[in-house]
Formats: structure tokens, sequence, C-alpha cells
């Protein structure tokens, strides 16, 4: 009897403890993806908006179907994390009022970064969902196409939230990984987390920069 209820308690402890793996490798799959993907569409700006150099990566990713391939791949990876990550989440409106009473009693950094996490999540749940059908249904990718949309519409505004959002997102999320992983210890954090603080202010500047470009100095 004994031996039956320590199998009973050890087998969803185990069920968590691999559905956090799981969610960590996808989490850090997407962090990846997202700095890759911001590189990538900054090309831009090393012809001053020429397009040329972005033009040819994407012909590349276009030609070896990584572009047709590995967009439903992602998009897939990104709804696969957020239900991962959703089961820790607060939907019911007494657990949000009882985690925003405990969060502002404690007043701890880390905590106000997971809860900046949970709502950036659901914004890119949906915002980055739309972005991704509207390429992926006009390809090819070209830097005229992606200037039209910044300089036509509502679609500046859009991306002018987006950005932010997704590397708040990647970049809490790549240093609680840290934390939660134990990569992150008590003797380094301060530093790493300004570290990481530095990289997604560079990264939002990188963003904000190519949203320039294409509204200024690219052709539609």
């Amino acid at each position: 009897m004994m031996a039956d209820q320590t199998i009973a308690r050890a087998q969803p402890v185990r069920t968590e403890a691999y559905l956090d793996l799981f969610q960590m490798l996808t989490g850090v799959g997407l962090v990846a993806f997202m700095w890759s993907h911001m590189i990538l569409v900054a090309s831009v700006n090393l012809d001053l908006g020429g397009g040329r150099v972005m033009n040819l990566i994407a012909r590349f990713f276009e030609a070896t179907y990584m572009a047709q391939v590995g967009g439903p791949v992602i998009a897939f990876t990104m709804l696969v994390h957020f239900v991962l990550a959703a089961r820790k989440l607060p939907f019911r409106a007494r657990e949000q009022k009882a985690m925003w009473k405990h969060s502002v009693n404690f007043n701890h950094t880390d905590t106000w970064l997971w809860i900046i996490q949970a709502v950036t999540a659901f914004i890119i749940l949906i915002m980055g969902s739309i972005h991704m059908w509207t390429v992926l249904t006009n390809l090819p990718i070209t830097a005229a196409k992606s200037a039209a949309r910044v300089q036509g519409g509502w679609w500046l505004g859009f991306y002018l939230v987006l950005l932010p959002m997704i590397e708040l997102h990647v970049g809490i999320g790549i240093y609680r990984i840290g934390v939660k992983w134990g990569f992150i210890k008590r003797s380094n954090r301060q530093a790493l987390h300004g570290l990481e603080n530095r990289l997604t202010l560079i990264m939002i500047a990188i963003g904000l920069v190519t949203l320039f470009t294409f509204l200024v100095l690219v052709k539609a």
C-alpha cells in the first residue's frame, strides 16, 4: 500500500517536470527564432533600404522551403509553448486578484517580471498570429511588401506595439529560464539581469531603426 501511494505521488511530479522541460525547450527555440528573425529583417538596413540583402535572404529561405515549412512549425511551437505555460496562469478573476495582491505585497522583481511575461504572452499570441498569417499568405517575402505594410494603414502602430511586447517577453523569458534551471545563480543574478535588460533595449532599438527604414527609405 505504501509503495502504491509513493508511485501515485511521484507520477504527477514527474509529469510536471517533463512538461516544464518541454516548456523550457520550446521557449528557448522561440527565443532563438525571434532574435534571428529580428536580425534577418534588419538586414534591410545594410544597404540603406535598398532591399537587396533582405530580398536575397528571403529568396534563400523560400527556395529551400524553410519559410513555407518553418512558418507553420514556428506557429505550432508558439501554440504548444503557450498551452504549456498556461498551466500556471491565473485565468479566473479571483485568481488574478489574489495574484495582484500578493505581487504588490511582496514587491519582488522576479514576480513582476513573471506578470509582464504573462501579459505579453496573450498579446503576442494574438498579434503574432496575425503577423505570421499575413506574411505567409502573401509569399514571396520582399522588402517592398514589408515597406508597403508599414507605410499603409494601421500596420505601423501594430508593429510599434508588437515589437516591445516580443522583446520584453523573450528577454524576460531567457532570464527566467536561467534562474529556474540553475544557470543563473544568486552570485551572478544581478549582472545577468542587467545584461538581459541591455540586450532587450538593443533589440528594440534595432527594431525601431528597421521600422524607420521601411517607413522612409524603402520604396513600396
